[in-house]
């Protein structure tokens, strides 16, 4: 079997698995995050709004060794199913990060997600964000995270001209919440294509 062939028709929703990311991971996380957002396949991705990297191995490093960063992986593996032999490339991922605000509110920052373009469409991203969905509420409204459930949240951010990936977030529950940011030209993750391209936060409130 070729490792670097993806057999679309043998992976759909049903065969998505997920475990916590590993520093060996890095190298393939590199390659997916850049191929998702800085390449021109997948629907997904930010080539005409933003040059550059994404995202490079020190971050996706920092990201795995930080006890508060949670960051899954879907890895591909010679049969399809988490019984297979893993092959060393990575078709999605999410990262929650658990973060407490200035007035006490509790938040997981929802980022870092991507699916494979080849994989894109057939609802493997849902299943995704619905783990790390599902994982973020509980670790929010387990003891010491949040005694009052009112007061924890889900959030993330996108970039302002993608009314498409905003229509996404909203048919998932996520609203905008008025918090928004000039993206920021450092080059640390990429260089903006043009001079408004804002960062957008959204918000969804955990039941």
């Amino acid at each position: 079997m070729n490792k670097n062939h993806i057999d679309k028709d043998h992976l759909d929703r049903e065969s998505v698995f997920l475990r916590q990311a590993q520093a060996d991971d890095i190298n393939a996380l590199e390659q997916l995050l850049n191929r998702c957002y800085r390449e021109t396949s997948g629907w997904t991705n930010e080539a005409d709004l933003i040059g550059g990297i994404r995202t490079t191995s020190a971050e996706l490093a920092a990201v795995i060794n930080d006890p508060n960063h949670y960051y899954f992986v879907y890895p591909k593996t010679t049969t399809g199913d988490r019984d297979g032999e893993e092959t060393g490339e990575i078709l999605g991922c999410i990262a929650v990060d658990i973060k407490t605000d200035a007035d006490s509110s509790h938040k997981a920052y929802i980022g870092m997600f991507a699916v494979h373009p080849v994989l894109q469409g057939k609802g493997v991203g849902n299943v995704i964000l619905h783990a790390a969905e599902t994982f973020a509420t509980r670790h929010l409204q387990s003891d010491g995270q949040a005694a009052d459930k009112k007061t924890a949240h889900l959030t993330m951010s996108i970039l302002s001209h993608r009314p498409e990936l905003l229509a996404y977030y909203q048919r998932r529950g996520y609203q905008l919440n008025g918090n928004k940011m000039p993206f920021p030209n450092d080059g640390n993750n990429g260089e903006p294509k043009r001079e408004d391209l804002e960062l957008l936060e959204l918000e969804k409130m955990v039941i």
